[in-house]
């Protein structure tokens, strides 16, 4: 039921497994079968991203893997393919979907008259119960209308928790309002080889699930780090199955909601009771987080989420991988103004050299980052512990936020105010070149644009708290290409009117209301302002230009329901949002104002990377495997 991981050794580096099960594989499930007629299977993906099904194979319980006709050869988010069966499937059968890499995608098997005239699953498209329908099948489309008003008692027994962590541990759960008996009921995991083990024989020794209520036991079979369950019932009738990553199970995968929701990794077993599903998220999407650990360093103070909200509404479910791999060594960041750890904002791929990650850190540090043994560590060559940076002058301490990096390749950060006064806003964008030397950089130009925002100077280090928190630099070949309207003269944008702007404005991110504001950045320190554009958001915490979708991406973290807007050019020539998507499920609800997506000129098997930063090192709290942590890496389309 989950994307496959992505290893903690290189989130997009080219492996043969990745290269023979595509990512999102498990996210597969047959969805409705019947041994009649055309014996017709029906395969429903139940991700958010699309899965190519070629190389793919079939068995029953009698025939070797076959090749079979898909009616597309991939299947879309959210969408159905159908095919007919190369051997047959017979009255009493099993029927196994396997990869183009022999991994068991997924598996029914049904008793005599069980797939007449159809079985299919009912209660959820992939997810729910397998139960014979009492109407026509439904193929290629959703299964209510195929589906009996009620679901039999023995359906409402669901897998509901599972951990492959050497415990090996399946939490059954019964939904239903009589207990259940399970005596005979059988169970086997994704080796072909393996014969199922009836639940009775297994220890703890379970033969009745109670109505409401839950029965563990350990799998004799023992479950892999990339593993499924499948659960039958004596009859042979599949009843509940489950499908993880490499990583996945770890601490375990729950089902959220308990009883009846997607499976999802959690920070906590809660085996023998409800499932709280700490860590993960809603929406039916399903995910790992991988890698992190490590022991705090002294002083290292991770800082619990505030301002938690609502996304805005019509956001979508991330459109990538939902697998996450923690990237960064535990307490990274620790410098001599921020001892603490905290405050990595801002974060932007440098165009020229994707291989560089640039980070900005609130307490006035800039990183130049570089992927060493799957983490983002400091480019030992330019600095390993990051580099002060100081406003005009050389004075001050910037309350660095957002960054990006311009046409001319200099690096250019925003403030929001000065931490040697920090009631006072000092809303700049600084340019610092990143071939200086010395441990202490300042800017090459400075512009200073606190005037504007006289609503943030009260006194309040609140107030002045929500300035610039993100920038980012859009070229001026995609304003022109897409026919954006030039505010200031009411025709289309023309660079030749602002010769000493450069290549490109800059769009920077205002907390205090999510809106952005547009500036040509002048070589003699002036600058040109173009006006504001709305993402629709209560708080902007990050800004970046995206080559790949061709889109100006403005992040919001938990203020916004961790969400990331996707503005375009429209016909009347005015920038305004297109898409909204959530984060992975799996991520944690924290203060993530980092975003940045790798350019395409990455892309492996589809996918590029994509990294969050976390301004608090949170996680998921104390004790969890992010806990101190800054720095998540996913993967988005190309």
């Amino acid at each position: 039921m989950t994307f496959s991981g992505l290893v903690a050794t290189g989130l997009l580096a080219a492996q043969p497994a990745a290269a023979a099960d595509p990512v999102g594989y498990q996210n597969v499930r047959i969805n409705e079968v019947t041994s009649s007629n055309n014996d017709t299977v029906e395969l429903y993906n139940t991700g958010s991203t699309a899965v190519s099904l070629s190389g793919w194979k079939m068995s029953d319980d009698s025939f070797s893997p076959q090749s079979f006709t898909p009616s597309a050869t991939t299947i879309p988010a959210g969408g159905f393919v159908t095919f007919d069966s190369p051997k047959g499937l017979g009255d009493s059968d099993k029927l196994v979907i396997y990869t183009a890499g022999g991994a068991v995608a997924d598996r029914v098997e049904w008793a005599t008259g069980k797939a007449k005239p159809a079985m299919a699953r009912c209660g959820g498209d992939g997810t729910g119960a397998w139960v014979t329908g009492t109407t026509a099948a439904t193929f290629g489309a959703a299964n209510a209308s195929g589906c009996p008003t009620s679901v039999p008692s023995v359906s409402r027994v669901r897998i509901n928790e599972v951990t492959s962590d050497g415990s090996d541990t399946v939490e059954l759960y019964n939904g239903g309002t009589s207990a259940v008996g399970i005596g005979s009921w059988k169970y086997v995991d994704s080796d072909t080889s393996h014969s199922p083990v009836s639940v009775s024989s297994s220890s703890p020794s379970a033969t009745s699930v109670p109505a409401g209520g839950y029965v563990t036991f350990d799998s004799a079979l023992g479950l892999g780090d990339n593993d499924s369950l499948f659960l039958t019932d004596g009859n042979g009738n599949s009843v509940d199955s489950v499908t993880w990553a490499t990583g996945g199970a770890k601490p375990s995968d729950q089902r959220c909601a308990n009883g009846t929701g997607w499976f999802q990794t959690s920070a906590t077993a809660t085996l023998g009771s409800a499932n709280t599903c700490s860590g993960g998220g809603g929406g039916g999407q399903t995910g790992h987080l991988l890698g992190g650990g490590g022991s705090l360093t002294s002083g290292c103070t991770p800082e619990a989420p505030s301002g938690t909200g609502s996304a805005p509404a019509g956001t979508s479910a991330w459109p990538g991988g939902l697998d996450v791999t923690i990237t960064d060594n535990v307490c990274a960041f620790t410098t001599s103004t921020g001892p603490e750890g905290r405050d990595v904002s801002g974060l932007a791929f440098d165009p020229a050299n994707p291989s560089v990650l640039w980070a900005a850190k609130n307490k006035n540090w800039l990183y130049k980052l570089v992927k060493s043994n799957g983490k983002w560590v400091p480019d030992p060559s330019w600095s390993a512990t990051g580099k002060q940076i100081r406003f005009a002058g050389g004075s001050g301490q910037p309350d660095s936020e957002g960054v990006t990096v311009g046409g001319n390749g200099h690096v250019y950060v925003t403030s929001e105010r000065d931490n040697a006064d920090n009631t006072v806003p000092k809303d700049t964008i600084m340019e610092f070149d990143p071939a200086a030397t010395g441990s202490t950089l300042t800017p090459v130009h400075q512009w200073d644009m606190t005037s504007q925002f006289p609503q943030l100077d009260t006194g309040s280090k609140d107030d002045a708290n929500l300035g610039f928190e993100g920038v980012g630099y859009v070229p001026d070949s995609w304003l022109t290409a897409n026919g954006w309207t030039d505010p200031l003269t009411g025709a289309a944008y023309d660079p030749a009117n602002y010769p000493l702007h450069g290549s490109g404005l800059y769009f920077a991110g205002l907390e205090w209301d999510g809106t952005l504001h547009v500036y040509g950045l002048n070589s003699d320190g002036t600058f040109t302002t173009f006006g504001t554009v709305s993402t629709g958001k209560a708080s902007v915490m990050d800004v970046t230009f995206d080559a790949g979708t061709q889109r100006i991406v403005a992040t919001c973290d938990n203020t916004c329901g961790e969400t990331h807007t996707f503005l375009k050019v429209n016909a009347a020539g005015a920038i305004v949002p297109d898409m909204t998507y959530t984060n992975p499920a799996v991520m944690p609800v924290d203060n993530l104002e980092g975003f940045a997506i790798a350019p395409t000129s990455t892309c492996v098997n589809g996918s590029r990377e994509a990294v969050w930063s976390d301004d608090g090192v949170y996680g998921f709290g104390s004790g969890s495997s992010s806990y101190g942590h800054a720095l998540y890496s996913g993967t988005f389309p190309c």
